[in-house]
């Protein structure tokens, strides 16, 4: 509720618009300036008597012990009272509430139950990570057993960074690409998991650099993505901040309530860790768009970080939208972002002294038999996760969500840092006479489809685009769903056109994919729009 001096503006505000009504009824006679002093009185008498009421309300209301703050009592109803305003649960917390967005419904939300996956392989991908030589320099050779927290391979550019085993067992292949570049180094997993011994430094007396060289050769380092460019952290810069967001609104994303319960522990050692690894703070971006039900209370009660509360639709809870509205990156600086069950893996080795890399994977998309959450470990094996699960052998399977996941076989295996696995229909069949007879109700956010007259309609998505690409045109679409200030169409023309500098003047820098994601969704010329801000990421990476 607004304080009542707010409120008598308000009604001062209202009154005054009454003005020319005054002005208009006196135009047949009289002096317009007597009409406007009476007018002026008369409103300001008004005022007095609202306000005096409102407070001798308030007075009888404390008399019979009824806490007027709380329950809204004014003379009169407000216009923001029938608004949607700031949670009473936040409190003093920053709330940032976003206007722009979209949200897509799909059928397939994963089931809150948890099964335990029965994965036999694990595998770690070098592909995963952005700017790694094509061939890094591989540790065991096939046949060979290792420990979950074994190093299997690293990055020849920066050798001192480990990339770690997430799974006890024997290598059985190593896979390759073009080039005899590495794809992915395969394990075959123990039925019970056998753990390497770390020496665990104290956080209390530990130096930031002796935790940083302990990060690398651990396997916590690889958790760790910077931003801009979204590459495994440069171990010579120090972070300005750290971010991390605690729900993701993409379609059918997994519930980060659910996920963090029995991990609570885990979660806010992973956070104290953190802290000592930036000079700035550890930001927090927690679910503020449910305006009864706070988020989990490992979240709300996080202590060691700065929090914020965010409502809105997608891409509200995505980390770079995030940072631009609490702490936008500036020239020459970095930040680092970590998902929850990133920051769960790096408590645990503080407190177990392993690496522990077991994850909580939704299985999502209406092409499931059973969309449930499965226990497994990073890196599974898609087609072990999904066995005899599938509706259709044919259906399209991804690592990650709809918008900005990546396409995976069956023999393929989950991205490193996925949480989520969507299986949607193939859409390869031909529609007769597409959009100009819509027959069929499609996530979109064309008015062709009367698609606000049901908000809660969960749509049965399939990979069609609809139409084909064509050249780029100004339709206004990006700036409808992407809430951060620059101008997208612009920037992906000055990518287009290799112009650096506008590129860093409209802010490239702030984003990644899967900001961008939902223009790529609504883009009337079906332009590759995900690729092309990386193929400008890139550039700009070369050029500084």
């Amino acid at each position: 509720m607004k304080t009542l001096p707010t409120k008598s503006a308000g009604i001062l505000i209202f009154l005054m618009s009454s003005l020319p009504v005054f002005a208009q009824s006196s135009s047949a006679g009289g002096s317009p300036l007597l009409i406007g002093l009476i007018a002026t009185c008369v409103i300001l008498v008004l005022w007095a008597l609202f306000t005096l009421a409102s407070n001798l309300l308030k007075i009888e209301a404390k008399k019979h012990g009824i806490d007027t703050e709380k329950s809204g009592f004014s003379i009169i109803p407000w216009i923001s009272d029938f608004m949607p305003g700031k949670p009473k649960y936040i409190g003093s917390d920053r709330y940032i509430k976003l206007s722009k967005g979209h949200d897509i419904l799909l059928e397939g939300e994963a089931k809150p139950e948890i099964h335990v996956a029965d994965v036999h392989r694990f595998a770690i991908k070098p592909t995963d990570f952005h700017g790694m030589s094509p061939i890094p320099k591989v540790e065991f050779e096939i046949g060979q057993s290792v420990k979950a927290g074994d190093p299997i391979f690293y990055d020849k550019k920066m050798d001192t960074i480990q990339y770690c085993s997430p799974v006890s067992g024997e290598i059985v292949a190593i896979e390759r690409g073009e080039k005899r570049s590495i794809s992915a180094v395969v394990v075959l997993a123990d039925k019970n998991i056998q753990y390497k011994n770390f020496n665990v430094p104290s956080i209390e007396q530990t130096s930031r650099e002796e935790l940083v060289d302990f990060f690398h050769s651990s396997g916590l380092w690889a958790l760790i993505n910077e931003r801009p460019f979204d590459r495994v952290p440069d171990a010579t810069k120090i972070p300005a901040n750290i971010f991390i967001s605690t729900f993701d609104t993409a379609p059918l994303a997994p519930d980060a309530n659910f996920i963090i319960e029995g991990n609570q522990e885990s979660f806010q050692k992973g956070l104290d860790v953190l802290s000592k690894l930036t000079s700035g703070k550890v930001h927090l971006g927690l679910d503020g768009r449910d305006s009864k039900k706070s988020p989990h209370a490992t979240f709300v009660n996080a202590t060691g970080v700065e929090k914020a509360y965010f409502a809105g639709k997608h891409p509200v809870g995505n980390v770079g939208i995030q940072i631009h509205h609490v702490a936008p990156i500036k020239a020459g600086q970095t930040v680092w972002t970590l998902g929850i069950q990133e920051v769960i893996t790096i408590g645990r080795m503080f407190l177990y002294q392993k690496f522990d890399a077991s994850r909580i994977i939704a299985l999502t998309g209406s092409e499931l038999k059973n969309p449930v959450y499965v226990k497994t470990f990073l890196g599974a094996n898609i087609g072990d996760l999904l066995i005899g699960n599938l509706k259709n052998p044919e259906s399209r399977i991804i690592s990650g969500d709809v918008l900005s996941g990546k396409q995976v076989h069956a023999d393929g295996f989950l991205c490193f840092r996925d949480d989520q696995v969507t299986v949607i229909k193939e859409g390869n069949e031909h529609e007769l006479f597409g959009w100009l007879l819509p027959i069929e109700p499609r996530p979109s956010i064309s008015g062709t489809f009367p698609n606000f007259l049901y908000p809660d309609h969960k749509f049965e998505a399939n990979t069609n685009t609809h139409g084909e690409k064509r050249a780029m045109v100004v339709t206004g679409q990006y700036e409808e769903v992407l809430p951060v200030d620059t101008y997208p169409q612009h920037l992906f023309k000055a990518i287009l056109s290799n112009d650096l500098e506008k590129m860093e003047g409209l802010g490239i820098l702030e984003l990644t994919e899967e900001d961008v994601a939902l223009c790529e969704f609504v883009c009337t010329s079906k332009n590759p729009i995900q690729q092309i801000l990386r193929q400008g990421l890139e550039t700009v990476k070369e050029q500084s």
